[in-house]
C-alpha cells in the first residue's frame, strides 16, 4: 500500500536562497547607512608630490628683481637752448668736476648781453653826469655864501660906523638906515640860499641812490645773463662716468632738454619694480637679501616711490655692508625682499594644489599612506616657498601638494 507524501513548505535550498537575499539586502542597507559613500579616485604615486606639514623659522617674503644701479646720477640738462658748436669728450669718457663736454652757440642771448651791457653803461654815465653836476651846483653855491657873508661884513662895519656918525650929527639918520636895509638883505639872501643849497642836496642825494639802486639791479642782471652764457659750456658737475650723451654738432637744444647724464662711480645701489599690491607694506628700512657667487649679500630699502606705472612701483636697495666684488652696472639680481619679522610657525610647502582649491582644502594622506581625503584648512602669510598653516593640519601629516587638474571631484584618493 502507497503512503502519500506530503511536500515541505520550507525545503532546504528555500531556505537558503532567502538567508541570502536577505544578507544582501542588509549587506546594502548597511553599506548605505554606515559604508563609505565618497567617491574614489586611482592615482599613481610616483606621479605626485608628497610633503610633509613641519613646525619651524617663517620669514614672509617676495621676490622681487632688481637692477644695479650707480649710487648717484646726476643728469645734465640744457640751462639755455642753443646750437651745438663743438663737443670735448664722447660718452663713456671719464670725467672730473668741472671739465668741458660740449659747447653750444646762442645768438639770441648774445644779442640781450650786448643790449644790456649799452644800458648799464648808458646808467652809469648818468650817475657820473649827476653827480658832476652835484658837485658843480655846490662849489657855486659856496661861492655864492662867500660873497654875502663878505657883503654882510661889509655892511656890518659900515652900519656900525655910521652909527657913530649919526650920534655925532656927521651923516644923517636915513643914510644909516639905508645901510642898515641893505644888510638886512644880504642875510635874507644867504638865508634862502642855504635852504636852497640844503633841498637840492636831498633831491640829488636821492636821485644819486635811485641811480645807484638801478645801475646795481642792471649790473646783477647782466651777470646773471653773462652766466647764462657762460652756461652755453656744459661742464662735469660732478667726477664719474659720462654714461650718455645726447647732442651732435650741428643739432639745436632746447632749453631744459635733457643732455646726458654723469654717474658717480663711488658705489651702487639696486633699483627694484614691485607689483602695486605691495605698496603699503613696502617702507623704508626693509631688509632684502640676494645670493651672488656663491654668497648671500643684504640689501636695505632706502626709498620707495610711491608713483605707479604700468601696475608696479619702484624701490631703491642700498647694500648693507660691503657690496659684492665684481659687480657691475645695469646687472640684474634676484632679491628676496622681507615683508615681516622671522617667528615661527606651521608650514606647508608651496605646490600647484593652491591653483584648484585656492588654499581653502587639501588631500591628507591617512596613516597607511595609501588614501588621501579631502579636508578643509586655512592658510595665512606665504613665501615663494611655504605657507603658513593657521588651520586643519598638524605637524606630521602628509599632504598632496602637486596639481589637482586630474583629480576632478574626487573625495578620496586611492594610491597605487
Amino acid at each position: 500500500m502507497d503512503r502519500k507524501i506530503e511536500k515541505k513548505k520550507w525545503p532546504p535550498k528555500k531556505i537558503a536562497l532567502l538567508a541570502g537575499i536577505a544578507v544582501f539586502v542588509l549587506f546594502t542597507l548597511y553599506s548605505f547607512m554606515f559604508g563609505d559613500n565618497s567617491s574614489k579616485l586611482n592615482v599613481e604615486a610616483e606621479k605626485i608630490t608628497i610633503s610633509a606639514v613641519n613646525q619651524g623659522p617663517f620669514q614672509e617674503f617676495i621676490p622681487v628683481t632688481g637692477t644695479v644701479i650707480p649710487i648717484k646720477t646726476i643728469y645734465l640738462d640744457a640751462i639755455e637752448g642753443g646750437r651745438v658748436e663743438k663737443k670735448f669728450i664722447e660718452a663713456g669718457a671719464m670725467v672730473n668736476e668741472g671739465d668741458p663736454i660740449l659747447q653750444m652757440a646762442n645768438t639770441n642771448l648774445l644779442l640781450d648781453i650786448m643790449f644790456r651791457e649799452a644800458q648799464f653803461f648808458e646808467q652809469s654815465n648818468n650817475l657820473r653826469n649827476t653827480r658832476l653836476l652835484m658837485e658843480q651846483n655846490r662849489l657855486t653855491l659856496r661861492q655864492q655864501l662867500v660873497e654875502q657873508d663878505y657883503q654882510m661884513q661889509r655892511l656890518k662895519r659900515l652900519y656900525d660906523r655910521n652909527q657913530e656918525l649919526v650920534r655925532r650929527s656927521l651923516i644923517s639918520q636915513q643914510e644909516s638906515e639905508q645901510v642898515r636895509d641893505e644888510y638886512e638883505y644880504y642875510r635874507k639872501r644867504k638865508d634862502l640860499a642855504e635852504e636852497s643849497f640844503k633841498q637840492d642836496s636831498l633831491f640829488r642825494q636821492l636821485q644819486i641812490e635811485q641811480l645807484e639802486s638801478s645801475l646795481k639791479r642792471m649790473q646783477n642782471n647782466l651777470e646773471v645773463v653773462k652766466q647764462k652764457q657762460e652756461s652755453l659750456v656744459l661742464k662735469a658737475p660732478t667726477t664719474g662716468q659720462l654714461t650718455s650723451l645726447n647732442a651732435e654738432i650741428g643739432e639745436s637744444k632746447s632749453q631744459g632738454e635733457r643732455l646726458g647724464q654723469v654717474d658717480v662711480l663711488d658705489g651702487f645701489k639696486v633699483r627694484a619694480g614691485i607689483d602695486e599690491h605691495y605698496l603699503a607694506r613696502i617702507n623704508v628700512g626693509q631688509a632684502g637679501a640676494f645670493d651672488f657667487a656663491g654668497k648671500t649679500y643684504k640689501l636695505i630699502t632706502r626709498k620707495v616711490y610711491p608713483e605707479i606705472r604700468d601696475g608696479r612701483f619702484d624701490v631703491d636697495l642700498e647694500f648693507e655692508g660691503e657690496a659684492p666684488q665684481g659687480i657691475r652696472r645695469g646687472q640684474t639680481l634676484h632679491i628676496r625682499l622681507e615683508l615681516g619679522d622671522l617667528s615661527e610657525a606651521l608650514l606647508l610647502s608651496r605646490g600647484g594644489f593652491y591653483q584648484k582649491t585656492g588654499g581653502q582644502w587639501v588631500y591628507v594622506l591617512d596613516a597607511s599612506e595609501k588614501t588621501a581625503a579631502k579636508r578643509t584648512i586655512r592658510l595665512g602669510r606665504q613665501n615663494p616657498q611655504v605657507f603658513e598653516v593657521l588651520e586643519g593640519l598638524q605637524p606630521g601629516e602628509k599632504v598632496i601638494t602637486s596639481t589637482y587638474d586630474s583629480f576632478g571631484e574626487n573625495d578620496k584618493l586611492v594610491l597605487k
